[in-house]
């Protein structure tokens, strides 16, 4: 399966072989790992990278759901299956460069600075989509959204559905996998730094709340992140379209605040009221419990220096834009006070004289007779 279609050859292994062959060389160990599943002698092996692990059988807690429950915890077999699932984010990335974002690129002819943000929103666009309506799927399911209170109570929550842990252990791969990408795909030097604050933002923040047991919170938090982030890109894309589409990004800025707002709450209540007026205070490594002020406090600190972060890029990138259309009003005001008034069209004839038409001899012309029709 190759991915793109190359016009030149490589030396084996050399910096161009990998770019352009990423894809290929993930895609065929994604391919060793599915083989073995089908010996007998691997078939263990394999199942450590595809499928979650750590899973516990307990009863249903409700009544009309009888039976048991595959309920799943973590550990460090995980980092196999996020490998695995780094492999297939390598893939999929490619698919989506390939075969949309290319054909897109060249019919919209954009600059190659252009070019690389497109891209880059185009990615994160499909991400914070397929993200934002599974956490929504996830949140509805969970019945996190109905029963806010269950985001902290009964911690620590160590176990977890399927469809929980998956999830994480997918955004994981995701955002470990945007960090290869910067090479990849030719990331410009002066983007590079950019885009690896917000990835390492990424990577800490959900690390901490599935280690931490503050699984709940973290998926409202990845909701509310995603679906701002989302309207962004979006925007972002319709202003590479067409730069007349400034519409887009107000609505992002009053969802970007909100989103804001809404997190800084969240956080308070959950953590700073809800897990603080528990009864299991305390460190215990064993039952998962890190129900403690330092680590409450740390929490907190970071989320709110985020969100300030944020807020603090967020108010530069206003005052940028606002200065930027006062520079064009003035310079379009300028432009038009320099405007010369258009003379009057002399006539081959002679020139105009109180209203009237005079030849250059000072006779007025002769008029002309019209035909009878």
């Amino acid at each position: 399966m190759a991915f793109r279609r190359r016009n030149k050859s490589y030396p084996f292994f050399s910096q161009e072989f990998l770019i352009q062959n990423h894809a290929d060389i993930v895609f065929s160990l994604v391919i060793f790992i599915l083989i073995g599943l089908m010996f007998e002698a691997t078939a263990k092996t394999a199942i450590l990278f595809i499928q979650p692990q750590y899973n516990v059988s307990t009863l249903s807690p409700g009544m009309q759901q009888k039976g048991e429950v595959t309920l799943y915890q973590y550990g460090w077999k995980d980092c196999a299956t996020i490998l695995f699932y780094f492999f297939i984010t390598i893939i999929l990335h490619a698919v989506v460069q390939e075969y949309v974002l290319d054909k897109v690129n060249r019919r919209l002819h954009l600059s190659k600075s252009k070019n690389n943000k497109f891209n880059e929103s185009g990615q994160l666009c499909v991400f914070h989509l397929v993200s934002s309506v599974w956490s929504l799927y996830i949140l509805i399911t969970e019945g996190y959204l109905l029963h806010p209170s269950s985001l902290w109570e009964n911690y620590p929550h160590v176990h977890l559905r399927f469809q929980v842990k998956f999830f994480y252990l997918t955004q994981l791969a995701y955002w470990l996998h945007a960090l290869p990408e910067l090479y990849f795909q030719k990331v410009r030097k002066e983007e590079i730094p950019r885009q690896l604050q917000y990835i390492c933002l990424y990577l800490l923040h959900i690390s901490a709340a599935y280690l931490l047991n503050l699984s709940r919170v973290g998926l409202v938090l990845l909701f509310l992140q995603y679906v701002s982030e989302l309207g962004f890109h979006i925007a972002r894309l319709f202003y590479f379209t067409d730069e007349s589409h400034q519409k887009m990004f107000d609505l992002w800025a009053v969802s970007f605040v909100f989103t804001r707002m809404v997190t800084l709450t969240l956080m308070f209540l959950a953590v700073g009221f809800g897990l603080a007026r528990a009864e299991n205070q305390g460190l215990d490594w064993e039952t998962g419990n890190f129900n403690t002020v330092l680590i409450r406090m740390t929490v907190l600190l970071l989320v709110c220096l985020t969100q300030s972060w944020l807020l603090w890029k967020f108010i530069r990138f206003q005052l940028r834009r606002w200065r930027e259309f006062r520079h064009e009003q003035a310079a379009r005001k300028k432009a038009a006070a320099k405007q010369p008034l258009r003379p009057l069209k002399r006539d081959s004839l002679g020139h105009h004289e109180n209203g009237i038409l005079k030849a250059e001899n000072g006779a007025s012309p002769r008029t002309k007779k019209l035909k009878a029709p």
